[in-house]
């Protein structure tokens, strides 16, 4: 599959849950209800955010011969109060440490990332075109 192109399948599953999977069968569930018995989509989204501008500073600080030891991102998004609900705001913060980590080369492996290299950061503030389809049929629904 080209990296141009990417898919994945969402079946409903009960309720509010649905189970989301690639095309190479890995696969997560998430649930909108309340309470979750999975994660919910917009803290998927956040997660997608922590993961791949994670990916990029690892990698980054690595080149920089300054691996990190200790890291983790937390991600916190702060939605409107009316639909659709979309995030008005998300903070990241990460935080990492390593013999060789300073400062300076943490923050500008951060930046890059953000800046220029995470797609997930880059999706989340470009217009994207979300284009719909709809197949529809009476009796019993298609596996």
């Amino acid at each position: 599959m080209s990296d141009d192109l990417q898919r994945v399948r969402v079946d409903y599953l009960s309720e509010h849950r649905f189970r989301a999977s690639n095309e190479t069968g890995l696969a997560m569930n998430m649930d909108g209800g309340d309470p979750a018995k999975d994660l919910k989509p917009m803290e998927i989204l956040l997660a997608a955010l922590g993961g791949c501008t994670g990916i990029d500073v690892v990698d980054i600080m690595r080149k920089k011969r300054a691996p990190l030891a200790r890291y983790r991102i937390e991600v916190e998004g702060v939605r409107a109060p009316d639909h659709p609900r979309r995030f008005l705001t998300i903070t990241v913060r990460h935080i990492g440490s390593g013999p060789d980590v300073t400062l300076a080369a943490f923050q500008r492996a951060v930046e890059l990332s953000h800046d220029r290299y995470c797609s997930v950061s880059a999706s989340l503030s470009a217009n994207v075109r979300a284009e719909v389809e709809l197949e529809a049929s009476s009796g019993t629904p298609a596996a």
